[in-house]
């Protein structure tokens, strides 16, 4: 099967603060890249033991939180959905609608990268779902669907 073509290579952080209204630190993704036309892409975070959650998840043995990465696989989607939809140029709100189907299946640590890999399973309107593989090293660590809603 062929992929769907690349609509935009690489978003950086400088267009993702553009996109998304999340701030530090709870931005929670540091590049989004191969934005493909059929709403699939990757997002990328950078795993640092300066993040604030590892000061009390877990002092003597950090862990990053499976529900950071969950946020970080929505942020990913909010990307892809905002810089699909054609004419849109402004930030807009991106409020989660569910989570589903959730799993975490190995800790993710200082020093790692994960890659969200989302692809879109639905959109009604304003609202997307999608399905996130959070992957390290290329092993799958966390899956989830996760549908969100945009607005003005």
């Amino acid at each position: 099967m062929d992929e769907s073509p690349i609509r935009f290579a690489d978003i950086d952080i400088n267009e993702i603060l553009k996109t998304l209204p999340h701030r530090y630190p709870f931005l929670l993704i540091d590049r989004v890249k191969n934005i493909r036309a059929d709403y699939s892409g990757i997002g990328v975070k950078n795993v640092s033991i300066g993040e604030p959650c590892f000061a009390g998840h877990f002092p003597e043995r950090p862990v990053y939180p499976g529900v950071l990465m969950i946020e970080g696989m929505a942020q990913t989607a909010g990307v892809i959905g905002i810089k699909s939809v054609e004419g849109t140029e402004k930030p807009r709100a991106v409020y989660f609608l569910t989570i589903d189907k959730c799993k975490f299946r190995k800790p993710v640590l200082p020093g790692q990268t994960i890659e969200y890999h989302m692809r879109s399973i639905g959109r009604r309107k304003t609202m997307w779902w999608f399905h996130g593989d959070a992957k390290v090293d290329g092993v799958v660590v966390a899956e989830a669907d996760v549908g969100a809603m945009l607005t003005d």
